[in-house]
Formats: structure tokens, C-alpha cells, sequence
């Protein structure tokens, strides 16, 4: 009988310290948003190094308009037949994602 009341005992008060309420907590998002800025220029000022890429991937490409922002990465819109595309290359050549 004894053991039975412990057991009892031990039972309701581990079930006691599950029900203790949680303190509030604000959680503060915060999002950061990177700009980048790109700064229009002539096809002509694109870096031969780019453009030399450029022909590799795609040989019939024509730059219809040229993008450089200030880490020297290069957004161009290009023609390939009668699609318009606009890929990302660094100033040494070397595509990105965006």
C-alpha cells in the first residue's frame, strides 16, 4: 500500500512540472535585403574577357544591353535568334546565378 501512495505521489508531481507555463518570448525577425544596383552601359565597354565567354557559351549571341554594378559583375540582356536572355557574368568571365 505504501509503495502504491508513493508511486501515486511521484506520478502526479512529474505531471505537475510538465504544466508549468512558458515565458514569453518575443521573437524579432529581421529580413536584410541586398540592392544591387546595376549602372547601364555601351556593349562596347563590356570586358573582352566577358564577352570572349560570352561567344563560347554562345556564339550567335548580340549584347542588346550591357549592366555593371560596383562588385564588377556584369548583367546582360543578349539575343540568340528571337529569344532574349539576360545572364549574369563576372568581370573575369565566370557565370553566376542570380
Amino acid at each position: 500500500m505504501k509503495k502504491l501512495i508513493l508511486s501515486a505521489a511521484i506520478v502526479l508531481g512529474s505531471l505537475s512540472t510538465f504544466a508549468t507555463p512558458i515565458s514569453n518570448t518575443e521573437f524579432t525577425a529581421k529580413s536584410v535585403i541586398i540592392a544591387e544596383e546595376f549602372k547601364e552601359i555601351k556593349a562596347e565597354e563590356v570586358p573582352s574577357t566577358v564577352t570572349e565567354s560570352l561567344k563560347k557559351v554562345y556564339p550567335e549571341a548580340v549584347i542588346t544591353k550591357a549592366y555593371v554594378n560596383e562588385n564588377s559583375e556584369y548583367k546582360l540582356e543578349v539575343k540568340v535568334g528571337d529569344k532574349e536572355e539576360t545572364l549574369h557574368v563576372d568581370a573575369n568571365g565566370k557565370w553566376l546565378e542570380k
